[in-house]
Formats: C-alpha cells, structure tokens, sequence
C-alpha cells in the first residue's frame, strides 16, 4: 500500500439519522490514528433494491450504485457499524451488500466491524457470514464490541473510547502492512 493516508469508508448499518451506530462512526472519526481519514458514507437509502436485471455487464448500473461501488473501491478499508433488527442485518444494508457481490474491487477489502449494542449478536454473526461469502478480508483485531456511552453513565465513555480506539489502531496497522 502506498505510505500516503489511510482512507477509511465508514458503513452505517442504519436508516435512523440519530442512530447508536452512526454515532459511534461520527465519534469514531476524531479517535483516528494521525494517518488515516475516515470517510462516512451517507447514501444507505438511495440505493434502488438490488435486482440482477439493473446490475448487467453491457449496462452502468444506476447511479447511486455506481457512486457506492466507486467509494468502497477507493476505500483502503471499510468500517462497518450495523444493528440488528429482528436478529439479522437491516434489509436496506443486506441490500447494499448485495450491491457490492459482483463489484471486482471488493473481494479482499478488509473490513472492521463496530458493533454499539453488545447484545446483538446475530447481525454481527450474519455480517461476518455474508462478508466472509463475498471474499472481505474481516480483520479481526480491527472489531470492537462495546455499548454506546450513555449519558447517564459517563464511566462507560471511557470503557467505549478505549476500545473503538485499539480497534482503530489495529486496522490502521493491519492496512499499513497490506500491499
């Protein structure tokens, strides 16, 4: 890779404006090594739900797509911060993965994941399952389970700040030594 900045594309989970998980990418974006930007991605509800007929090699797929596929491609890593609903991934974000299947610049993107809400462990588990199958590189010292600090319980900021800041070294590094 080259020595210049990391470039980080932060995936929210989420349609919620205010969501736990878009939060902790926003906070997450000031606790980054000196190195490396973090870029959050905020076109989760433009993209058109995922059909084969709109993803066609002799046809650009709609642009929203295009623009999406483009900034994960450009993306040295990708941080994933995704609740769980129902026990499994949002379907607007299983739709936005679906996107990114036959996409050439993914496989092999390492990706970390943020999970805010240490309960919810199925989407995670989903999430490692799905990405796993498109060929990410999951980067496993680079993921962090802690709860969103709550106002109420400002001891509780340093336990999350602690550990979305290790995690995001540990990324760093691991996309530091990647070719």
């Amino acid at each position: 890779m080259d020595v210049g900045m990391i470039r980080i594309v932060a995936l929210c989970g989420s349609l919620r404006s205010d969501s736990l998980n878009r939060r902790a990418l926003l906070v997450a974006r000031a606790w980054t090594p000196p190195d490396c930007a973090i870029a959050l991605w905020e076109g989760l509800a433009g993209l058109p739900p995922f059909t084969p007929d709109l993803d066609r090699a002799d046809e650009p797929a709609p642009a929203p797509v295009e623009d999406f596929r483009r900034e994960v491609g450009a993306a040295d890593g990708l941080l994933i911060a995704c609740p769980e609903y129902a026990h499994g991934i949002p379907g607007a974000f299983k739709n936005a993965l679906d996107w990114l299947v036959g996409d050439t610049a993914f496989p092999g993107k390492p990706v970390a994941l943020m999970n805010v809400a240490p309960r919810a462990s199925h989407a995670q588990a989903q999430l490692r399952e799905v990405l796993t199958t498109m060929s990410a590189t999951i980067v496993d010292e680079a993921c962090c389970t802690s709860a969103f600090p709550r106002p109420d319980e400002p001891e509780s900021f340093s336990a999350f700040e602690r550990a979305v800041r290790d995690a995001l070294a540990a990324c760093a590094a691991f996309l530091r030594r990647a070719p």
